[in-house]
């Protein structure tokens, strides 16, 4: 019995000991991409003016039922957590400038609305197997500047608010 003890607890100490060292690898999150466009209001956006702030980048497009759902409720958590250092920006998908503007008038968006492009689309693209197929698409960037979720479809308010708390409360450390 002793034989086996032993054995079985070096396996389990070096099992530990890998673990440890290379699940940091494992866990590491990426950098969200480096990124910069102008708003439809004409104000430049890009990713090292968000730097240090939390945010949320929302892939979407009037004509998408999913999409029109979920934009009352980031307006109503735009407002309610924009002085806390939050923001979602908007990336209209598809669209031609004047409608997109009538559409973000008719919703009252009251965050910033950029329309995509080859150099957007390509650099969220490198963060989701196969690319940005499906809106909408949202991208969770933490105050470090890491992406802690990419998700595909719409959200509820509740679980839009989980996200934005979470990333608030809880930074991640950059390594």
């Amino acid at each position: 019995m002793k034989k086996l003890v032993t054995p079985f607890f070096r396996a389990g100490v070096f099992s530990f000991f890998l673990f440890i060292f290379f699940g940091s690898l494992a866990f590491a999150l990426p950098s969200a991409p480096v990124f910069s466009s102008v708003t439809l209001e004409g104000k430049p956006v890009s990713s090292s003016q968000l730097a240090g702030k939390v945010y949320i980048v929302n892939f979407f497009a009037s004509w998408c039922p999913p999409c029109r759902a979920e934009i009352p409720d980031m307006v109503t958590l735009q407002t309610k957590y924009g002085r806390k250092g939050f923001t979602f920006i908007g990336v209209a998908v598809n669209e031609t400038e004047s409608s997109m503007r009538s559409f973000v008038k008719k919703y009252k968006i009251n965050y910033p609305v950029i329309m995509v492009d080859d150099k957007i689309i390509g650099a969220f693209n490198t963060l989701v197997d196969g690319g940005v197929q499906a809106i909408p698409t949202s991208f969770v960037v933490s105050s470090s500047g890491k992406v802690t979720q990419v998700f595909t479809g719409a959200r509820s308010k509740e679980v839009l608010e989980q996200l934005i708390l979470q990333a608030l409360t809880k930074p991640i450390v950059s390594k």
